[in-house]
């Protein structure tokens, strides 16, 4: 039987030298830990924050993200799509998420604020009132993504095809609007 925990804090912890216990983690708070490279999978993170976490590279598969946290965390290279989608929640502030993989999540209402997200793959992910809060999407790739009500006005660096995925109700400035034509080849001055 997992182990549950409710409502703890870790802080300061290796994860990478001491083994992530299973179970499921309830209202608890993750400060400055390092998950890099390990395997967190089929562990529950429910209404749970981290906080300065290193995520890069950790393996999530079967891990549940309910109503979660990430705040100024580094997250290079996590492949989110293989983690459990059933009641997957997530708000990112001010994290570095590039290379990661979304691909096919269904994430609606999610919040990206002051994020770095170079790089990362959105394909077939139905992001419907979501924001992109000052974000860097250089290279981000969006094909087949519902983005409809999703609010872009100060995303940045972003090249998304409007033929290529659902753009109905999003919102974009007129700073940014190049993003959307870019595909097309056109000189705007």
């Amino acid at each position: 039987m997992d182990d549950y925990f409710d409502s703890e804090e870790y802080s300061k912890i290796d994860f990478s030298k001491t083994k992530i216990k299973k179970g499921e983690y309830e209202n608890c708070t993750f400060v400055n830990c390092n998950f890099e490279g390990i395997h967190a999978s089929n562990i529950q993170f429910v209404e749970c924050e981290f906080i300065e976490c290193n995520f890069s590279n950790t393996i999530v598969k079967d891990t549940a993200f309910k109503d979660v946290n990430f705040i100024n965390c580094k997250m290079i290279g996590v492949k989110f799509n293989e983690c459990d989608p059933f009641l997957l929640q997530f708000t990112f502030k001010d994290c570095q998420l590039n290379f990661s993989s979304f691909y096919q999540l269904k994430i609606p209402n999610t919040k990206f604020i002051n994020c770095n997200l170079q790089e990362v793959d959105f394909t077939e992910a139905i992001l419907t009132s979501s924001v992109f809060d000052n974000c860097d999407l250089k290279l981000a790739v969006f094909g087949r993504t519902n983005l409809e009500k999703s609010d872009f006005r100060t995303a940045f660096n972003f090249n998304i095809n409007p033929e290529e995925s659902k753009l109905k109700g999003a919102k974009f400035s007129k700073d940014n609007i190049i993003g959307l034509l870019s595909e097309y080849k056109i000189i705007i001055e």
